[in-house]
């Protein structure tokens, strides 16, 4: 059994729902048992949140445009890809429905000049049902007996909504039930992904890289063979390939390595959305929907490690935060009250890097938290910064960290000379570095003038047909 994964740019117009139609059918013909799980198309979400939003502040106009932008965008697809018309109007009847009572929704939060996230849910998840609904159209209409399912009606979450969390029995034993009957009659499956519902049935959705989320569920719940993510790219990459043109697409990865490089900037796989397929040892296959028989990653538990290096990634617009003194030596609770500072103010703390003296600790963190993490830093330490035990709390702006990422790093001896004797080379300064006990991932920051060049130089220290 295979569980396929489109997103929205996959499902974003008549051409692309016509090749995920297509694939959808390959992979049938192979695999007698496909599930598959649907994003909205490409921009939907986006129009239905700021219509919503809009409607909160008093204005009116926003939803009523988006009612006939939507209704257009999906019609168009069903006008070019379902040629029986009685099927065309069946989903024209449905998503008219669809939008008229998003239409009601907004006309709600209009008069209550509020916007919940309670509410938010249930206006962000039409987008999956309009498309989940249009692809199992499209698919008949080409002879795959094909029938669209709510994923509210089997994935159970909490109510923290705007990013609930999956009630994985409760889940797992609605998925099977409606699910696996379908599959025994031939049918395929073709699932919501992002949106939930708490037990009482009100609606919840999933958060970033919810959609991945579903799949991984409904993977570990059907006990499949395979979770495969199709996206826009040719698996993942050695690295950015707008940066290094001649980046390559790894074969393999392994789960830890795939969380080091989404954690640090990578389009990748979310950590949090790979979890039920990790738990349930299912592997992942992220492939191109736009190149199907072009080269694709398999995520596994473990792969061979085969060298070193996997794979180096950015993050930039960062700030590195140095709080710094000869008086914080052997003094204690120095790093902890940092930290607590730091959480305070709900600041993502990237990486973090002490010297050995104790007269420094570094914070990379996003720019855009700079100003609050400072202010918060001066009033934590305000009495050690005025008896000079720490001298100052100083920003550097304008820097990014480059990940080094490889579980074959481990007990390989020399990477670390190879990063810098790269870097060494073109006079690029380092001015932070980390590395964890597991040596899967080496850290450096640099200035964000000599990004760029870094990737490129490190890149070919690694991968260059030489090396």
């Amino acid at each position: 059994m295979l569980v396929l994964k489109f997103g929205g740019t996959s499902v974003g117009d008549a051409k692309a729902i016509a090749q995920v139609a297509q694939i959808i059918k390959d992979i049938k013909d192979q695999d007698s048992n496909v599930v598959v799980v649907t994003s909205a198309m490409s921009g939907v979400t986006n129009t239905l949140i700021t219509a919503a939003s809009a409607a909160a502040k008093g204005d009116e106009q926003p939803y009523r445009d988006a009612r006939s932008e939507l209704l257009l965008k999906h019609q168009i697809v069903a006008g070019q890809l379902i040629e029986d018309g009685v099927e065309r109007a069946a989903y024209g009847r449905m998503i008219d429905e669809r939008l008229r009572s998003f239409e009601r929704l907004c006309h709600s939060i209009h008069v209550l000049g509020e916007l919940t996230l309670r509410g938010l849910d249930v206006v962000s998840g039409q987008g999956e049902r309009m498309a989940a609904a249009l692809i199992a159209s499209v698919l008949r209409a080409q002879g795959v007996d094909a029938e669209w399912v709510d994923a509210a009606e089997i994935v159970v979450t909490d109510n923290t909504f705007g990013r609930a969390t999956p009630l994985l029995e409760q889940t797992c034993t609605r998925t099977q039930d409606r699910l696996l009957p379908m599959l025994e009659q031939g049918k395929v499956p073709i699932v919501t992904g992002f949106i939930a519902a708490t037990e009482d049935g009100i609606p919840t959705t999933l958060g970033r890289g919810g959609s991945d989320y579903s799949a991984a569920i409904f993977a570990a719940c059907l006990e499949a063979d395979e979770v495969q993510i199709w996206t826009d790219v040719n698996g993942v990459l050695t690295t950015d390939p707008r940066i290094v043109p001649e980046a390559q697409t790894l074969p393999q990865l392994s789960y830890l390595e795939a969380a080091e490089l989404a954690y640090f900037g990578a389009k990748v796989l979310h950590p949090k959305t790979i979890l039920p397929a990790v738990d349930a040892d299912v592997p992942i296959r992220i492939a191109n929907t736009f190149n199907p028989k072009g080269p694709s990653t398999l995520v596994l538990n473990e792969t061979a490690e085969n060298g070193s290096v996997k794979a180096i990634t950015v993050i930039r617009r960062l700030c590195l935060i140095n709080v710094e003194g000869k008086g914080m030596i052997g003094v204690p609770g120095i790093a902890a009250r940092t930290f607590k500072a730091v959480a305070e103010v709900g600041a993502n703390v990237l990486m973090i890097s002490q010297s050995s003296s104790e007269q420094s600790i570094c914070l990379s963190i996003p720019e855009a938290d700079a100003s609050n993490v400072i202010a918060a830093l001066e009033k934590e330490l305000e009495l050690e910064l005025a008896r000079h035990y720490i001298d100052r709390v100083r920003a550097m702006h304008n820097i990014v960290i480059i990940a080094v990422v490889g579980a074959g790093m481990r007990g390989t001896p020399g990477i670390s000379g190879r990063i810098f004797s790269a870097l060494g080379e073109a006079r690029i300064n380092v001015i932070a570095l980390a590395q964890g006990s597991s040596e899967v991932n080496i850290s450096l920051v640099v200035d964000e003038k000599d990004a760029d060049e870094a990737v490129r130089r490190i890149h070919a220290a690694f991968f260059s047909p030489q090396t």
